[in-house]
């Protein structure tokens, strides 16, 4: 047996960080299914009311599959940040807005950051509590900033508190 060459030491390597970027990917995407899914429980609204979009670009009120990650389409699935679209429904009559969030592993914890707002660290493997604590703050975020610009109007100024969302108003998603 002869000793490894240098190319079979970068080929090891590379495949050390291969593993390490598709389990940081599988859990950022079974966190953002749990999230989709949990948040319209939490939400109460008694149809499918929250989906996973891509977090630039166009979007549609239903799922994208791995197309709702910012890692789609690229060859080589890069590890750090993955990025990662909600479309939610704010009204009775079909408006939606898309919410972008970024996760990460950070030692023993899943990193989330709502763009725009908080962060949260969700110490795996995640927990039912948890979920809920982070709906607490996804839903906050969300009243927050139309509270907000309510007031602003009622206020006289106008162009403060942007959060990035993006509105669609869609019959899609029913």
């Amino acid at each position: 047996m002869s000793a490894p060459t240098r190319f079979d030491t970068l080929a090891a390597a590379a495949s050390r960080y291969g593993e390490a970027s598709l389990e940081n990917y599988a859990l950022v995407r079974s966190l953002a299914e749990q999230i989709s899914t949990g948040f319209c429980r939490y939400l109460g609204y008694r149809k499918k009311c929250v989906y996973l979009v891509p977090p630039d670009g166009p979007f549609a009120p239903m799922d994208h599959g791995s197309g709702a990650f910012s890692v789609s389409g690229q060859g080589f699935l890069p590890l750090g940040e993955i990025k990662f679209g909600l479309a939610v429904r704010v009204s009775h009559t079909g408006d939606w807005i898309r919410i972008v969030l970024s996760a990460e592993k950070e030692g023993p914890d899943l990193d989330v950051g709502i763009v725009g707002g908080r962060n949260f660290a969700f110490r795996l493997p995640i927990t039912e509590e948890r979920l809920q604590e982070f709906f607490v703050i996804l839903f906050e975020h969300l009243t927050d900033w139309f509270n907000d610009q309510a007031d602003h109007y009622a206020n006289g100024v106008y162009g403060g508190g942007a959060m990035g969302f993006e509105f669609l108003h869609s019959e899609e998603g029913e």
